[in-house]
């Protein structure tokens, strides 16, 4: 109990006002984390599929040797109406048996709210890929190449002049290709990290 004005009464009130300070201080963070959640969460997650993709080359050589040409058409959907996507780096590597035999760095670009983005990444080359021969055989008979494309993103949201920190999330793609002019590619979903 305070016993008057001077020391007393200062010693008294100083800890129920610093209790005020950091109370006051707490809520007013938490209220704006809470306003910062509500403005940049993405309210849907984003969409990726492989709408298409042909292998017009795909042969391993005796000495391991993958001589490859693929090309994916993949669709990047956004379906969020206030939150937009700034790419800012995407890399798409593609595997074979568990082992990248290629990689491309695609455009940057910033994509709106409520929108579809189609990229057309090429993979074309050789590369030796040890140990894939028994793989390749039996994909051979299937008639089909299973082939996995990985995305590499770096990118930010976007809500007006506001924008979050980068994230980098990471996309995985598992298709199953047929060689050469044949049909019977199915779209394949991609699943969020690996």
């Amino acid at each position: 109990m305070c016993c008057g004005l001077g020391c007393c009464a200062l010693l008294c009130c100083f800890p129920r006002c610093m209790c005020n300070i950091i109370l006051s201080i707490l809520t007013t963070l938490g209220l704006a984390v809470f306003i910062f959640w509500l403005i940049f969460r993405p309210i849907n997650p984003l969409k990726y599929h492989v709408d298409n993709a042909s292998l017009t080359q795909f042969n391993v050589t005796g000495n391991d040797m993958l001589h490859y040409e693929l090309a994916v058409d993949l669709s990047l959907r956004n379906p969020n109406t206030k939150i937009g996507v700034c790419y800012d780096q995407i890399e798409a590597r593609a595997f074979y048996d568990g082992q990248r035999f290629d990689s491309v760095m695609l455009t940057p670009f910033y994509q709106d709210y409520k929108n579809t983005t189609i990229l057309h990444p090429v993979f074309k080359g050789q590369r030796l890929l040890p140990n894939v021969q028994g793989a390749y055989d039996k994909d051979v008979s299937d008639g089909k190449f299973n082939i996995e494309v990985k995305l590499y993103i770096k990118m930010r949201f976007k809500a007006g002049d506001v924008e979050t920190i980068r994230v980098n999330p990471g996309y995985k793609c598992e298709l199953e290709v047929p060689l050469g002019s044949a049909t019977g590619f199915t779209p394949q979903k991609c699943t969020f990290g690996y």
